[in-house]
């Protein structure tokens, strides 16, 4: 196939998936493995390195959000978790954990789909994607009531999961939401802070697979347009997705969206 027309592909896939309980990197690294048939290992780098293309979609829909939290940096010692600094401090909190679990789980999963075979990887990933679907179908009933700012146990418990969610099948948008729901936070609230923790992991992300490989599996030009796509479709897809939280109620996103999960999981398993 084409190499401008599997980055598209895969820039879209990216797009898409990042924002919905299904794992973008499982669905990108499958994507990449049955269309242009690199190794496990290679599509697993290069759909962590096109998270850097959701992450200016995230910055650029949440583009006021983003100079608040930058410009309460100076009050962030003297008041952390105070109304003006509370999505400060969860994202310095969260990404610290997120650090904490995400690099022993990189250093595991590198090892490990290297010894892969095309179908073990598969099933890997489609057990992983049901585990994700069945936690997104029951957040919302178990959750503990509303609550407004994020305190330490949330960022905490949150920047875990997303460090763990570099596992592929295991999906970063599914496993935080759902956490910030069972914590009490309301639907829209979950997706913004979920999404804004997003961007530091994703460059993160991108950054320590450049470092490691360079841009994997994939010629620079390509790699380009997979990266403007992934943005361009991330951008609008994070507007389909908030622009329907404040019209339909969560329970029934989250239903919907964990059942896609679980029907995705066992498609893959199979």
């Amino acid at each position: 196939m084409n190499p401008i027309l599997v980055a598209i592909l895969l820039g879209l896939l990216q797009g898409v998936l990042e924002w919905i309980p299904v794992s973008s990197e499982g669905g990108v690294a499958l994507a990449s493995t049955v269309v242009t048939g690199v190794s496990p290992a290679a599509a697993t780098r290069l759909a962590l390195f096109l998270h850097a293309g959701t992450a200016v979609a995230a910055t650029a829909y949440y583009r006021t959000e983003v100079r608040t939290i930058l410009h309460s940096i100076r009050q962030l010692s003297r008041r952390p978790f105070a109304d003006e600094t509370a999505d400060l401090s969860f994202i310095v909190i969260a990404t610290a954990a997120t650090a904490v679990t995400g690099l022993p789980a990189y250093m595991a999963l590198d090892a490990a789909v290297s010894e892969l075979e095309g179908g073990l990887f598969l099933a890997l990933v489609g057990g992983l994607l049901v585990i994700t679907g069945l936690l997104q179908r029951f957040a919302a009933a178990l959750s503990l009531g509303e609550r407004e700012i994020p305190d330490g146990i949330d960022a905490v418990l949150v920047g875990v999961l997303q460090g763990l969610a570099i596992l592929p099948g295991v999906s970063r948008s599914g496993t935080t939401v759902s956490a910030l729901l069972l914590r009490g936070h309301e639907g829209e609230s979950s997706l913004r802070l979920s999404f804004l923790l997003s961007i530091p992991a994703a460059l993160a992300a991108n950054a320590l697979v450049l470092v490691d490989d360079g841009i994997p599996a994939i010629d620079p030009l390509p790699a380009v347009v997979a990266l403007v796509m992934s943005a361009i479709v991330g951008y609008l897809t994070v507007d389909a997705l908030v622009r329907l939280v404040r019209k339909v109620p969560f329970w029934a996103v989250c239903t919907v969206f964990g059942g896609l999960g679980v029907v995705g999981g066992l498609l893959v398993a199979l």
